[in-house]
């Protein structure tokens, strides 16, 4: 990425996301919103509501700074919401509804400059598909604790990786920040 002139605030305190901004070479902090993250309604339209909820509530502490905040989630081959699993019983659940099918991962960003004011905002849509997976696959993968606390009950970048032998898109949306698209919307708002 070119050199920064304004500070860049990360509205997010996930590792994945402030692995994948040090990748793009980029300087930030971090300042984690407290939006109201509920929302009825599609998963594109759920994304980008709450990433731009996470992004000006970070904005308004930030009078001369980019913002970036971003929300991931991922729907089933039948178009349900996959949230975060909580438990070792939902996650095997979620595991099955995935196995042997296709799936989508959809993650809202918005970038705001607010010393102009601009925001930026997209939605990605990745399409990711996982093996077969058979009970013991599901038991074991389970008993990693990994998918307990990601959207979906897995994690591309981890463990998870191996049920997934496809996908259609950007690896990084999959991980929970679209970084070609970011790069677009920093350029925007320079």
């Amino acid at each position: 990425m070119p050199s920064q002139s304004l500070p860049i605030i990360l509205a997010s305190g996930s590792p994945r996301r402030k692995e994948l901004l040090s990748q793009m070479g980029l300087e930030y902090t971090v300042d984690v919103s407290e939006a109201d993250e509920s929302f009825c309604g599609p998963a594109g339209d759920m994304v980008l509501e709450l990433s731009r909820r996470k992004a000006r509530s970070v904005a308004v502490r930030h009078p001369a700074a980019i913002v970036i905040a971003a929300d991931t989630t991922v729907c089933d081959a039948d178009g349900e919401i996959l949230g975060k699993p909580g438990t070792p019983e939902r996650a095997a659940d979620m595991l099955r509804a995935l196995s042997g099918r296709w799936h989508s991962v959809f993650t809202g960003v918005t970038v705001i400059n607010t010393l102009t004011g601009q925001e930026e905002r997209c939605a990605v849509e990745t399409r990711v598909h996982f093996v077969p997976m058979s009970e013991a696959d599901i038991a074991f993968y389970v008993a990693t604790k990994e998918p307990i606390d990601k959207a979906g009950a897995y994690g591309i970048q981890g463990t998870g990786g191996m049920f997934i032998d496809r996908i259609e898109g950007s690896y990084s949306n999959v991980v929970g920040l679209p970084t070609a698209q970011l790069r677009a919307l920093l350029a925007r708002v320079r």
